[in-house]
């Protein structure tokens, strides 16, 4: 049965919403995970959605954050240039092509240099407004990416829809206000108010005061 939600503006993450960069993220913080014994189960638990510095916190919470900032660095720029298997979540080249005419933005845990090399490497566009881990000084859970993608797209966090797949981006979409469309497998886990197994699964629908979107 299709839903059909009415909204003013739409919120996007990257990795797991837009691109499938899985592989790489996994490889890389397990690798990294690896010379301080922490379990990789815990490991695959802390790091989707977040900045790199706070997943760092979350698992070493002894350790002096200033070492983590350092080597958050450092996996961004190997992040960078490690795009292995970086492909679009399928659906959504489309959706950013549907969006184009309404207000919408990305807002990621990524820099600008990692979001530009994945966006690239999975074929997307990147929007004309990113949220980037440089916008925000606070990273998701917390709600204040969310915010501010709203309140410079000129929307009211209420009126905004957001699309997450990781337990961290979905809490902080809710805690905005915001409704939240949960993608992929993982995502129901964390109960967002909607969910579709990928993009192929929304559609954007002209109304005559802005648009909708129909989620089969």
């Amino acid at each position: 049965m299709t839903e059909t939600i009415r909204a003013r503006a739409v919120l996007l993450d990257m990795d797991g919403t837009l691109v499938d960069s899985t592989a790489v993220v996994e490889r890389l913080w397990l690798a990294w995970a690896e010379p301080h014994g922490i379990d990789p189960e815990h490991v695959l638990s802390v790091v989707h959605g977040r900045q790199g510095h706070q997943s760092m916190s979350i698992m070493l919470p002894e350790r002096d954050h200033a070492i983590n900032l350092r080597e958050n660095d450092e996996m961004l720029a190997t992040e960078t240039n490690d795009v292995d298997g970086v492909i679009e979540i399928s659906g959504a080249k489309a959706l950013l092509l549907a969006l184009r005419p309404y207000p919408h933005a990305i807002v990621t845990s990524a820099n600008v240099a990692l979001m530009t090399a994945r966006m690239q490497a999975a074929g997307l566009t990147v929007p004309a407004l990113a949220v980037t881990a440089e916008s925000v000084s606070a990273s998701k859970p917390d709600p204040e990416g969310f915010l501010l993608g709203a309140k410079t797209l000129g929307v009211d966090p209420a009126d905004c829809i957001v699309f997450e797949d990781s337990g961290a981006g979905i809490q902080a979409g809710l805690a905005a206000g915001m409704r939240v469309v949960g993608v992929g497998e993982h995502a129901a886990a964390h109960s967002p108010t909607y969910l579709v197994d990928d993009l192929t699964q929304v559609a954007v629908v002209a109304t005559g005061d802005g648009f909708a979107l129909a989620i089969d």
